[in-house]
C-alpha cells in the first residue's frame, strides 16, 4: 500500500507568517506521513501538526528554542515500506553536501532537510536521496514558497513533487 507523504520545513510562525496557508494544511491531512525538518519557531505550530497529522515526524531548527527542543529530537529516523527516512535541520553549505551527509547518515535511503530555504533534490554517488522542501511561509532568495510531497511504496520512493504555495487571492 502506497503512503502519501508530506515534507515540510523553516515554517517559522509566527516570526514570518502569522499562520499556514489553507493549502498547506489541507496537504497535511490528505497526507499519511508529515515530515517536520525544523524552524517551527512556537510550540504551539508543533502542538497544531500534531492534532492535524496521522503521523508526524518532526526535529528541532536553529530558531526553535528549549521547549521545542525538549520535545523534538535533533536527528530523527523513520523505516517506511522498506526505505529509511533520516531528517535533519541543518547539512551545511551546498558544496560537498552529498559526500558529507552520505557519510553522517550511511545506513539512510533518503534525507530530508531545511535550514536554506532553498529546495533540493539530488542524489548522492552511494544513492542517498537528499530533499529540502523550501519554506512555505518564507521564500527569501526563491521565486515562490514550497513544500513537497512524495509516496513510498514497496521500497520504493515515487512521485517526488516541488509544490508551489498558492497565493490567497
Amino acid at each position: 500500500m502506497s503512503l502519501r507523504l508530506v515534507l515540510i520545513s523553516d515554517t517559522h510562525v509566527p516570526k514570518r507568517a502569522r499562520g499556514l496557508p489553507d493549502q498547506v494544511w489541507a496537504a497535511v491531512a490528505n497526507a499519511d506521513v508529515v515530515f517536520h525538518a525544523g524552524d517551527w519557531v512556537t510550540a504551539e505550530l508543533l502542538d497544531e501538526f500534531e492534532r492535524r497529522s496521522r503521523r508526524l515526524v518532526g526535529v528541532y531548527g536553529n530558531n526553535d528554542g528549549a521547549e521545542l527542543r525538549r520535545r523534538l529530537p535533533e536527528r530523527a529516523s523513520i523505516f517506511l515500506e522498506g526505505l529509511r527516512f533520516s531528517m535533519v535541520h541543518e547539512t551545511g553549505p551546498a558544496k560537498g553536501r552529498e559526500e558529507r551527509c552520505e557519510a553522517l547518515f550511511p545506513d539512510s535511503d533518503i534525507l530530508v532537510f531545511g535550514h536554506s530555504h532553498i529546495p533540493w533534490d539530488t542524489t548522492s554517488a552511494g544513492g542517498l536521496r537528499l530533499l529540502n522542501p523550501g519554506s512555505p511561509t518564507d521564500r527569501r532568495r526563491q521565486p515562490v514558497c514550497t513544500y513537497m510531497t512524495a509516496a513510498v511504496d514497496s521500497g520504493r520512493l515515487l512521485d517526488v513533487k516541488l509544490v508551489e504555495v498558492r497565493k490567497p487571492s
